[in-house]
């Protein structure tokens, strides 16, 4: 016989021990309540009656005669932090409890975690069945992952509560221990809605399973005329235990008695008298070392009695139906079962036409509203960058998304819906930073960027009249004028003391009565200022003394002229710009420019917590700064800079510098970046559809569309475009030469000019007052003669104008010359005279 005990106390059980055992019993299969367990033992262990055990053990009472079919509470922990760690890869969870002989179960999980793993909360249900502010403490805590240990029967009510709090959605995951979950019928919740992991040991694929429970429902019918209403995927733990515990039993009593035909006899047993049953013993050992598949797997057991090398079958409910992933045996850890690829399918599944609120804020390029706002529903009301790239997604992935702005329009709002799980999404230029990934996940980055700076860009110098003088510093043409004079004095003073510059004025005469010097002060200037031109001089220095000196002053001059010409292009045609900042350790040694970042942001944040000494420094600049240098946006930024006239540096990502300096061409970019990062979707932790939307952002990346959207929403069109403006600029400055860059030019040619104009009108007016002088006449009428002589433009040929007695002299002598006889012939004769005479 086999005695089945149902719960009851310790005292009543013995007695209904001790009861059955008088009448006579083969086994005593139980007892379920855990604290009757010890005195049915003991009972059993006097009298070496076979027992049974079916249910969890609290505690293991080693013995001869104890079999335990219920896989033991140490194997069942290991199997559960297996399932954790190695299967479902939790790092940080939280445990939820029922009971102390829960935490038997869960003690290799709280032993396996790591001190620098994140921290597991352990709470334990509060006294009553409403454990609904538990789990609204639970809900305020951001976690997702939750292990529950209670029991089967509380598990239906806690999982509602747990709705109710709002615990329940498609970010939360769950992973029950009790292995009679999977007999619960989870439709009420929304397939696809929340992940639930549990552990059966009952394999509903095993064809000896559903066999067995197909034989036992026909006879249940044919007996009482009404369906049991158990299938192989339904059943019970305990039922399949008692099934394989009875046939256990049975196999044992044919195989030690009833095959080799021995007498086998049930005796009337006394607790008192403490008298054996000589059949118990044997059948024990034999059951200990026996091996038999039965509806709970494979059965073997350690000379203890323990069940041991036992498999227990990963279950996941996800979309609508229970589904085997995985299995885990003794010795052998965890595997899983289910292929990535099925994984997948089952994510895609759940995201068939189910919408995915994506929550963004307005800014360009990444999203602005459209012309005229309030006309236009749905996305339609918005374009930009995030639009494109998440239509993108869509389509790959295939969902639907509803765009949702922010109140505050502030990244910190996006965080923090992402938190709150109002939104599966959030995109626009969400900087991925290890204090974010703290509180939400991110997909793969999209878009590389790093911290730049964004500073007015420089003024053109206007272009000077006296361009050409460029070339030299003041003090250099102050030190050529200098040496122009200097050497020219020179010049004269040797010419005057050196012998070999004095020159005979008549080569006629031999022995001439005075001598000249050519190389009077002016001359001296003259060929001072011809060298220096690269003209020359029509008067040369013949003296050793002038001509060392002429020789060190047209090396001077080569070496002048030859660094004036080579420089001369070059300031001409470059557009010097005026600008004194061009890294951020140029910003850092100055004080003049003040620079800041968005208050808040992830910019602010890289100076806060960097520990380069130049950036601290920055930093501290920054925060001491009055008035305050951080604006609330980036917007605002912008228009700091551009307001301050070179005085403000804002420091901005390098991506948002690139959408502003290609349309606003009054920026530019300073340097090149501090750090490397990039922008990432936000999704709240824990969601299922993160590798989904990666795997769709890696196939635009390969497929190059990325950079197509980028190109598209970054280039502004071709006559806004800076860059443009700028090339076209460049070109035209480099081919050709505006009248401002000559201009200095004409206008010392026009002074020169002007200036001898003026020389020349001195020089005749001058001129003019010796004839009138001369010829005892007005100055005006000898002005009027000179300006009626220069008008003539045909004479060639000015007459030479004489004193009045010089023109009588001339006439007496003309008079006295023998007929037929010229002035010049006259001449010649008296020359000939005189050499004859000689």
């Amino acid at each position: 016989m086999e005695l089945n005990l149902s719960q009851a106390d310790s005292f009543s059980t013995g007695k209904r021990v001790c009861g059955a055992v008088r009448e006579g019993v083969a086994a005593v299969i139980g007892p379920r309540a855990p604290a009757s367990t010890g005195i049915v033992q003991s009972i059993c262990e006097t009298m070496e009656v076979p027992n049974l055990q079916i249910y969890p053990e609290v505690q293991q009472h080693p013995g001869c005669c104890v079999i335990s079919l219920y896989p033991a509470q140490e194997s069942v922990a290991q199997a559960i932090a297996d399932v954790v760690r190695n299967f479902l890869h939790w790092s940080a969870f939280t445990v939820l409890y029922e009971s102390d002989e829960g935490l038997l179960r869960l003690q290799e999980v709280l032993k396996a975690h790591g001190l620098e793993d994140r921290k597991i909360i352990v709470r334990q249900f509060v006294p009553g069945k409403d454990q609904r502010k538990l789990l609204k403490e639970i809900n305020a805590s951001n976690e997702t992952r939750i292990l529950l240990d209670c029991a089967t029967d509380r598990v239906l009510d806690v999982l509602q509560q747990a709705r109710d709090v709002k615990l329940i959605s498609v970010y939360h995951s769950y992973f029950i221990t009790s292995l009679d979950t999977h007999t619960l019928d989870l439709s009420e919740f929304e397939p696809g809605q929340t992940n639930f992991t549990l552990l059966q040991i009952v394999n509903p694929e095993d064809m000896n399973v559903e066999l067995t429970v197909n034989y036992w429902t026909d006879k249940y019918y044919y007996y009482h005329r009404r369906s049991l209403g158990v299938t192989a995927e339904t059943v019970r733990t305990e039922t399949a235990l008692m099934h394989d515990a009875v046939f256990l039993f049975a196999r044992a009593l044919h195989r030690c008695y009833f095959d080799v035909n021995q007498s086998f006899s049930v005796e009337s047993l006394e607790c008192d008298d403490r008298h054996k049953w000589i059949y118990g013993l044997p059948l024990a050992n034999y059951m200990k070392i026996s091996e038999m598949d039965g509806m709970t797997g494979k059965i073997r057991f350690d000379d203890s009695g323990r069940r041991t090398r036992f498999k227990l079958y990963v279950v996941q409910y996800f979309t609508g139906e229970f589904r085997k992933v995985g299995w885990w045996e003794t010795g052998h850890g965890v595997n899983r079962t289910q292929s990535e690829t099925e994984k997948e399918a089952e994510i895609q599944k759940s995201l068939q036409s189910k919408k995915l609120i994506v929550a963004s804020r307005i800014g360009e390029p990444f999203l602005t509203e459209v012309e005229p706002r309030g006309e236009l529903q749905g996305n339609e009301r918005y374009a930009g960058y995030s639009v494109d790239l998440m239509g993108k997604i869509a389509e790959i992935v295939g969902f639907q998304l509803e765009f949702r702005l922010v109140e505050s329009n502030k990244h910190a709002d996006l965080v923090n819906n992402l938190i709150a799980r109002t939104a599966d999404l959030a995109i626009c230029d969400l900087t991925i930073t290890h204090e974010r990934e703290k509180l939400i996940d991110f997909t793969m980055p999209f878009m590389n960027l790093g911290i730049s700076i964004l500073y007015g860009k420089p003024v053109k110098e206007d272009a000077s009249l006296f361009a050409f003088l460029d070339p030299f510093s003041v003090d250099v043409w102050i030190y050529v004028a200098t040496a122009y004079l200097g050497v020219s004095i020179l010049l004269f003073v040797l010419a005057r003391t050196s012998p070999g510059e004095w020159d005979n004025p008549h080569p006629c005469r031999s022995d001439p009565e005075e001598l000249e010097n050519t190389f009077n002060l002016m001359n001296c200037l003259w060929f001072s200022i011809g060298s220096l031109m690269g003209q020359g001089s029509d008067i040369l220095p013949k003296a050793v003394s002038t001509r060392m000196v002429a020789g060190m002053w047209w090396f001077f001059t080569l070496i002048m002229i030859a660094s004036y010409t080579a420089n001369l292009a070059a300031f001409l045609t470059l557009n010097r710009l005026e600008g004194e900042i061009s890294s951020a350790e140029d910003l850092a040694k100055q004080h003049k420019v003040k620079y800041g970042t968005m208050a808040g942001g992830s910019t602010a944040g890289f100076f806060k917590n960097s520990n380069d000494s130049t950036y601290k420094r920055m930093w501290t600049t920054m925060s001491q700064s009055v008035p305050s240098v951080f604006v609330n946006s980036n917007e605002d930024g912008v228009q700091r800079v551009q307001k301050a006239n070179g005085k403000y540096a804002f420091f901005m990502e390098s991506t948002s510098i690139e959408y502003q300096v290609e349309r606003k061409c009054d920026l530019q970019q300073v340097g090149g970046t501090l750090d490397s990062k990039g922008y990432g979707i936000g999704l709240p932790v824990n969601s299922p559809y993160r590798t989904k939307v990666n795997g769709a952002l890696l196939k635009l990346q390969e497929n190059g569309v990325l950079q197509e959207l980028k190109e598209k929403w970054w280039k502004a069109p071709a006559n806004e475009s800076c860059s443009a403006k700028d090339a076209s600029e460049l070109d035209e400055d480099s081919n050709k030469l505006g009248l401002a860059n000559v201009g200095g030019v004409f206008v010392v040619l026009i002074a020169g000019t002007l200036t001898a104009f003026l020389f020349a009108v001195l020089e005749l007016l001058w001129n003019c007052r010796k004839i009138a002088v001369q010829e005892k006449i007005s100055p005006c009428e000898a002005l009027t003669s000179e300006m009626k002589f220069a008008l003539n433009c045909s004479n060639e040929n000015k007459p030479v104008r004489r004193r009045k007695e010089e023109e009588e002299e001339e006439e007496e002598e003309e008079d006295a010359m023998p007929a037929g006889v010229t002035a010049g012939s006259f001449a010649r004769i008296g020359f000939e005279k005189f050499r004859d005479k000689e």
